[in-house]
């Protein structure tokens, strides 16, 4: 696979360029122009202690933080399409896949590498997850620094709680459904630990990162399988008798861990599944 990132993507934005392909999307005249005021006539300056720069005024770019800014890059970049039916592009604002790498850009070679980081996530060109979860352990000791701090200092356990949710359990947890599943023994303890450790600091019971992949695996699934917009939706089709849905063959251990075979099993493990919408009734191969 081909991986793309566009450097200063949202800073590269030309207002103009864009009102024109969102004129030719069909956007209202009105929000258009809403959406030129905003990115035009924007004035920055930078604080440190008491000093404070003099005052720029930017004409191009995007809000950086912004949660407009994606949208309007992907909106922008709606016509990078591919030129041939046999390639796909996979795109999620400033990060675009294609399946086909071509070996060469501009006369240039592509650099083949044996990991990548893709939308925060250590993928290796043999599926393994041992880089992802030595990248998470790390982050994740840091923030542990951090929370050694707020005891130290004394605050109280739902607050150090609060602060293990959003800093920590963010890092262990990200994207779990994609990976969890496929990860050995060791990467699975190397992560519990780091849950087990603010257990001890904070004095109260956290979930396990089992118990939340469980939930999180379930959850998506359901997803997937009552939207039949989603492109894996085909997967998740019922058996004749409309009480299962179809099981993969898996004759390796790498397809039984992965998402689809894992989600497939999780929906078949609670007592009914859930209706699916009448747009989704009858099954796909």
């Amino acid at each position: 696979m081909l991986f793309i990132d566009f450097s200063s993507a949202f800073n590269t934005i030309i207002p103009q360029q864009l009102i024109h392909k969102l004129v030719e999307l069909g956007l209202n005249t009105s929000l258009c122009n809403w959406l030129l005021d905003f990115l035009t006539g924007r004035p920055q300056a930078v604080r440190v202690g008491s000093n404070t720069s003099s005052t720029i005024t930017l004409n191009t770019g995007a809000p950086q933080g912004c949660v407009l800014s994606p949208l309007l890059f992907t909106l922008l970049t709606h016509d990078c399409t591919p030129s041939h039916n046999s390639n796909l592009f996979i795109k999620f604002a400033d990060d675009t896949t294609t399946q086909h790498a071509p070996l060469t850009i501009n006369g240039a070679t592509v650099e083949r590498v044996s990991s990548t980081k893709f939308l925060g996530v250590h993928i290796t060109e043999d599926l393994s997850w041992t880089d992802n979860t030595a990248a998470l352990a790390k982050k994740s000791q840091q923030r542990l620094y951090l929370l050694r701090k707020l005891r130290r200092a004394r605050a109280p356990p739902p607050i150090m709680y609060t602060f293990y949710r959003g800093t920590i359990e963010s890092i262990l947890t990200s994207c779990i459904t994609v990976w969890y599943g496929a990860c050995n023994a060791s990467c699975r303890k190397t992560l519990q630990r780091i849950v087990r450790a603010a257990e001890k600091i904070i004095g109260v019971s956290l979930p396990s990162l089992q118990d939340i992949y469980g939930t999180r695996l379930t959850r998506k699934a359901l997803c997937i399988a009552g939207d039949p917009t989603h492109p894996s939706h085909s997967f998740f089709s019922l058996l004749p008798s409309g009480r299962r849905l179809r099981s993969l063959q898996a004759r390796t251990s790498r397809l039984k861990d992965s998402f689809i075979h894992q989600a497939v099993r999780k929906l078949n493990s609670l007592p009914n599944l859930p209706p699916r919408p009448s747009s989704a009734s009858g099954t796909t191969e």
